[in-house]
């Protein structure tokens, strides 16, 4: 089972602002590209900050009187790796209350954003795609369980298996590994077993 990470699903080429660019160019940035902040790099592409639309609304309602993006940004700038799953850049978007975040390399330079609506591609997976994930690489891939065994149903994202599994300890297995597929929302567990190898000693 492969993941997709960060770095499959951020936009690599980034609208960019430079720490002079004028607070009136920033609003054109976000109008004409459709996005919601924009990273203010330094002349070797590092992030220093971003510039958000509620940075511009604190600009506009007199909460600043910074007319750059210098000043109007918030930094530091919190980044992403490549490397990163979706689940941690959704995570640190959440605690962070922020919908996009720049992405740097080893070096601290900028070589894409990734956004909510870039995290939400993996709820849109098509069924077919999760099933034949949980079939090819959970079942027989993974546990080396035949497909016969184990029914396999996906109804927008949401799984239900049904069928007989030789271990009762398996069961568990299976419901795990489905639940971290990309695009899974639940697992519904209709499983039996054939043997209860988690019983404890009979006395």
């Amino acid at each position: 089972m492969r993941h997709r990470s960060v770095a499959d699903l951020m936009t690599p080429q980034a609208v960019v602002a430079q720490p002079g660019t004028a607070f009136k160019e920033i609003a054109r940035l976000l109008d004409e590209y459709g996005i919601t902040a924009v990273p203010v790099v330094d002349e070797e592409g590092r992030p220093l900050g971003v510039v958000s639309e509620a940075d511009l609304l604190r600009r506009h309602t007199g909460g600043t009187a910074s007319d750059t993006a210098e000043g109007l940004m918030t930094s530091p700038a919190v980044v992403a790796r490549p490397e990163w799953s979706a689940v941690a850049a959704a995570r640190v978007m959440e605690e962070r209350h922020i919908k996009r975040l720049p992405v740097v390399d080893g070096t601290g330079r900028l070589i894409g954003v990734v956004s909510r609506s870039d995290l939400l591609q993996l709820f849109l997976r098509r069924d077919r795609s999760i099933q034949e994930e949980i079939v090819e690489d959970v079942l027989s891939g993974t546990l080396g369980v035949s497909p016969a065994a184990v029914s396999v149903q996906v109804d927008d994202g949401r799984v239900t298996l049904s069928g007989t599994l030789e271990q009762r300890s398996l069961v568990r297995i299976v419901v795990r590994l489905c639940q971290s597929i990309d695009g899974v929302v639940d697992v519904v567990d209709r499983l039996d077993w054939e043997a209860d190898d988690m019983a404890g000693p009979v006395a």
